[in-house]
């Protein structure tokens, strides 16, 4: 009898160990997985739902939840201790939000230029009126010089000369977001401020004096703005140029769409770049260790930096945007030289509500 009962004890001993080899194994394989939570701005919501990005970030042990919020928002309306890291799509509200919360450092893993979504048959009337151009080297150009001629002028589509395609009453307006809530805006903003400027970053309180009435109907003449880049972009797939002729974008919003081959870009549908254009560095904020970690492997993972190209960013390794662009034959710019720097946070939200300030 006693034997018997030395050898179900060595039987279950056994058992015992296997399952505890398994059980270790497994935990090797699979680690256990962090919740971190982020806010960021809506035109990245598409790569952080990703389920490839997902498992990228699971392989390190962290499940990665967003929020979305127009960056301005992020800055001045969000409750940031509630998340990890804030990832706004500028360096200007990344450097405030920095100074804010005193972080100690920022991630710039991806970065975007402005760009202008729009049809063949508006390329084709502006180029006529002299304010859409052919760069010279694969890509046209909307000159914001001659395009605020047009706004100061108040000039309507059926003004323009020749234009049997594209004939309303509507005002020739570039179509943004809300100045107030969203980066994309506030980049177009740069821009056209840079320009009003005597081509120059606004740097005093005395130029935005000077300039604000030159750009804001460029902002406020349109009437309802989307609060969102996202929201925006959407109505500009669905409802084609009756709605919104010409749309501010960021180019990874438009190549995301090219690269994913899934027929929202229409034949007529056109990506063009404004001279001079900004580049919006989608900045990363860590408001925690697990912030820093989200910031690192976006700045450093090979999958992710690779599966960030395949959502139109374009990253420190370019080549992966390289490969997208010629595997698609995608018509981005393979280089922008006729970019300009935004202002200072606290110069561009001193323009923007001088702006809003003069609201009817």
């Amino acid at each position: 009898m006693k034997r018997w009962i030395g050898v179900i004890l060595a039987v279950v001993l056994a058992g015992v160990a296997v399952v505890a080899i398994v059980l270790g194994n497994r935990g090797e394989e699979q680690p256990a997985v962090a919740v971190v939570r982020g806010v960021i701005g809506s035109e990245k919501k598409a790569f952080f739902d990703d389920p490839r990005v997902q498992a990228a970030f699971a392989k390190h042990g962290l499940k990665v939840e967003v929020d979305t919020a127009g960056s301005r928002q992020i800055v001045t309306d969000m409750d940031l201790s509630r998340y990890a890291f804030a990832f706004p799509s500028s360096v200007p509200a990344a450097e405030q939000i920095k100074r804010d919360r005193k972080a100690t450092t920022t991630f710039s893993p991806f970065y975007s230029p402005m760009a202008v979504a729009t049809f063949e048959p508006i390329v084709a009337l502006l180029g006529k009126a002299g304010v859409i151009q052919d760069s010279g080297n694969g890509y046209q150009t909307l000159d914001i010089k001659k395009y605020l001629d047009l706004v100061a002028k108040g000039t309507r589509w059926d003004q323009l000369p020749d234009n049997s395609a594209y004939r309303t009453r509507k005002r020739v307006l570039l179509t943004t977001t809300d100045i107030r809530t969203s980066n994309s805006a506030a980049m177009y903003l740069s821009a056209i401020g840079y320009v009003a400027n005597g081509d120059d970053v606004i740097t005093s309180d005395a130029q935005i004096a000077k300039i604000a009435p030159i750009v804001a109907p460029a902002v406020l003449d349109q009437g309802f703005s989307e609060s969102s880049s996202e929201a925006s972009f959407d109505s500009y797939l669905a409802l084609g140029a009756g709605k919104t002729p010409m749309l501010v974008v960021y180019e990874a919003q438009y190549l995301a769409r090219v690269f994913a081959g899934d027929g929202a870009i229409k034949p007529d549908m056109r990506l063009i770049y404004p001279s001079p254009t900004v580049l919006s560095k989608h900045t990363l904020v860590p408001l925690s260790g697990q912030g820093t970690k989200v910031g690192e492997l976006l700045t450093q993972d090979p999958a992710l930096l690779a599966l960030a190209a395949t959502h139109g960013f374009r990253t420190t390794n370019p080549q992966a945007f390289t490969d997208q662009v010629a595997k698609t034959k995608a018509p981005a710019a393979a280089t922008l030289v006729d970019v300009v720097e935004p202002p200072t946070y606290e110069r561009l939200d001193r323009l923007i509500t001088t702006i809003d300030a003069s609201r009817p």
